[in-house]
């Protein structure tokens, strides 16, 4: 099945002024009117991006509500992970057979988060100057809009739940990029769990934070994000940013927009609150938890870092006290 071509010179797209006469075109990213026919269902939908030109994207506008969808990754792609126009693509059900949609993984190579979106979360506009490139020179060539249904539709319900892109084809000066911290593991029964990432930034690059997002499912309680750096009296601890995910998961304003480069190390913990009588595990569906920190930041003449991910074991096999990076002067846990 043929894709939809994005940006095509002869797309119908409305165009919006924006300050210094920066052209700004929106493309509406919509799932084809599909059917979720089973409860916890991810299905993707790509769009491949005009090999001939640069684009940016500048913002994204949510076309959802948290009764529908638990929540949207808008992933690029190198290649997508099916030819089809809408595929199964559940990142943890991979071998699971469908008996409407084909299943394959959001992409078949060069995955990276772009967007992601749940509970209600508003409208994104990226700083001044500051766009995602995807196109001709970027190793972004599709994007994949995967959109998690926790609940059955009824046979006579349909879905286009999305989101309109902003984008630009005018140059921008700084490159967006995002890099997801997360986790593994088991949050044990009636416990409060400290779910720990940590990566050593190891290009030589300079990345500028300015946004963060955080997810759980239902017993995250509160997720922090750090940078670490150390100086003579050992590691210093700078806060990226804080919030209780139950709270919309939109992309906040950094507490600390301070310079990022080799050598310093970001790192991010989930506290977990499990009620139940049972171990919780990390997984895919609104029964399992998840552990996510999204740093949104941007490189001037320069290309976002080529980590995309920094995922660790999770509890009981990794915690900070135990990090490789031999993280010390660990701040408390937030109560």
């Amino acid at each position: 099945m043929m894709f939809k071509l994005l940006f095509s010179v002869f797309a119908t797209l409305s165009c919006i002024l924006f300050a210094k006469a920066l052209e700004v075109d929106t493309y509406d990213f919509l799932m084809p009117n599909v059917w979720p026919h089973r409860d916890e269902l991810y299905l993707c939908t790509p769009i491949r991006i005009s090999p001939h030109n640069n684009y940016y994207i500048v913002g994204f506008e949510p076309n959802a509500t948290m009764h529908t969808a638990h929540h949207m990754l808008l992933y690029g792609c190198s290649e997508p992970g099916s030819n089809e126009s809408v595929w199964s693509c559940g990142e943890m059900h991979r071998n699971e057979v469908d008996d409407l949609y084909n299943t394959a993984s959001p992409c078949r190579s060069g995955s990276q988060i772009v967007y992601a979106w749940a509970r209600d979360a508003p409208s994104l506009h990226l700083p001044k100057d500051v766009g995602f490139l995807i196109g001709k020179d970027s190793p972004i060539k599709y994007l994949v809009l995967q959109v998690h249904y926790m609940h059955r539709f009824p046979e006579d319900k349909v879905d286009n739940s999305g989101v309109f892109l902003k984008y630009t084809k005018e140059r921008m000066l700084r490159q967006a990029g995002v890099i997801l911290l997360g986790t593994g593991g088991t949050i044990p029964p009636n416990r409060v769990e400290q779910m720990e990432t940590a990566c050593t930034i190891t290009e030589d690059k300079v990345i500028h934070p300015f946004a963060y997002r955080t997810h759980t499912h239902a017993l995250g309680k509160l997720v922090t994000g750090y940078v670490v750096r150390q100086d003579d009296n050992g590691d210093v601890w700078t806060l990226l940013g804080k919030k209780d995910p139950q709270l919309p998961q939109m992309f906040y304003p950094v507490v600390s927009s301070r310079a990022i480069q080799r050598h310093d190390v970001l790192a991010a913990r989930c506290t977990m609150n499990n009620t139940h009588d049972y171990p919780v595990r990390i997984g895919a569906t609104n029964k399992d938890e998840m552990c996510n920190f999204y740093l949104m930041y941007w490189v001037e003449n320069d290309t976002p870092l080529e980590r995309k991910y920094c995922f660790t074991s999770g509890p009981p096999y990794y915690y900070w006290d135990r990090a490789r990076e031999g993280l010390n002067n660990i701040p408390p846990a937030f109560v």
